[in-house]
């Protein structure tokens, strides 16, 4: 299927692991993400968290710069960067390791660890496995033009999320070029590459190369 949540994630690198579980497809958890930040935050140690304000939880050895925003609910984890003019509107969840970057804008997000979001992203209504990256500028579109549920085409089958927001859901290691625009549903496979300056839609399989939409090759084994 290549977008199956057993197929884009290792679950063990992110605190929402045990709730991915409970779902076939990675967008049918994105209704709950507000939910579960407040039940996990609730959790948290305060020898280990902060609590600055209400439903934010953020990590003692996170490092926040200065002139950035976090609403609730978030959490923030281990020794992850949240740089200047960062905003992060709420219902993100940010694991350990990250850089949430300059001008960078979050909302219902899972980021698991190791992410980096680092320069003019926005990421909405997604969820970014462990160790993807997003090149500067690049974007997810979370709505589309014509305001209709988001519906994704996988190897000309069409799977209903019955969402009107759905922005990009990115496997393990994904890397998506400069300035590229993940369309509402787009799904990057494990291990997969975008080049700069794509418009993507749809689902690229794991370990490949989206070159342009209709050239998606597969990466050599160099073994």
């Amino acid at each position: 299927m290549n977008c199956k949540v057993t197929d884009l994630y290792d679950l063990s690198h992110s605190l929402a692991g045990e709730y991915l579980k409970g779902f076939t497809y990675p967008w049918e958890a994105l209704a709950g993400i507000k939910d579960l930040i407040l039940e996990i935050g609730k959790t948290l140690s305060s020898e280990e968290y902060d609590h600055p304000e209400e439903d934010v939880w953020i990590a003692k050895d996170a490092i926040r710069y200065p002139n950035n925003y976090i609403g609730g609910p978030t959490i923030i984890g281990h020794e992850t960067e949240v740089r200047p003019g960062a905003f992060i509107r709420g219902s993100a969840l940010v694991g350990d390791h990250c850089v949430v970057g300059n001008s960078t804008e979050l909302k219902n997000v899972i980021l698991f660890d190791n992410v980096q979001v680092p320069h003019y992203n926005y990421v909405g209504d997604s969820i970014l496995g462990y160790k993807a990256h997003m090149g500067a500028g690049s974007i997810t579109s979370n709505v589309k033009a014509d305001k209709k549920l988001v519906v994704i085409k996988n190897e000309g089958e069409l799977l209903e999320t019955g969402r009107k927001k759905v922005g990009a859901m990115l496997g393990d290691r994904a890397e998506i070029g400069c300035n590229s625009v993940l369309n509402p549903g787009t799904v990057i496979g494990r291990d997969s590459n975008v080049y700069p300056v794509s418009c993507v839609r749809g689902v690229v399989p794991a370990n490949s190369i989206y070159k342009e939409s209709k050239k998606i090759v597969i990466k050599e084994d160099r073994d």
